[in-house]
């Protein structure tokens, strides 16, 4: 039986593993994703309804999050923009991403905004509040902060060790919540 915050849209129903945490109170509709050891955390929307999304293994979706692409619009615009998401990705609380690309090992600060087409590489963190313009690529290894956004430095050795602890850290907690603990 589906689960009410887990619908079917258009004739796709999203794939969830069963190594994935959703929420009760989170919603995921149509053509979405979800890769091993994700999680959706409360009241966060992941509304794949107009195209596809694409989240990777152990990312996190926190709370309030708001995940959506854009549509397809013949003949100017075939493919639309999906939201494709990598591995080992922390979208912080309240933040919104729109037919984006975000690379692996990435933290997405909490209330930031990434706009359609926007490119954010590998071994990235946007700080909190920030705005990534549409079509804007942020290059590997930097922390980004701003509206928009702006490097303001390389990532150090310390802040490359905090993206993939912060994946793991949400697995655990993600199994805690899926046992009932």
């Amino acid at each position: 039986m589906e689960k009410r915050n887990i619908r079917r849209f258009d004739g796709i129903t999203p794939t969830v593993p069963d190594s994935c945490f959703v929420d009760d109170t989170a919603l995921v509709i149509g053509d979405c994703v979800l890769g091993e050891d994700s999680s959706v955390w409360p009241m966060a929307v992941v509304r794949a309804d107009v195209n596809a999304v694409r989240i990777g293994k152990r990312s996190n979706i926190q709370d309030f999050a708001m995940l959506h692409e854009s549509h397809r619009r013949p003949p100017e615009d075939p493919e639309g923009a999906p939201l494709v998401i990598g591995d080992d990705v922390t979208v912080g609380h309240h933040a919104t991403l729109h037919g984006c690309t975000v690379g692996n090992r990435v933290l997405i600060g909490i209330g930031s905004v990434v706009l359609d087409r926007a490119i954010i590489e590998d071994d990235v963190i946007v700080g909190a509040g920030s705005l990534v313009p549409p079509r804007k690529r942020l290059l590997s290894g930097g922390l980004y902060v701003g509206s928009p956004v702006k490097r303001l430095r390389d990532l150090t050795d310390e802040d490359r060790a905090f993206l993939p602890y912060s994946a793991a850290h949400y697995v655990r907690l993600a199994a805690k919540h899926r046992s009932g603990e």
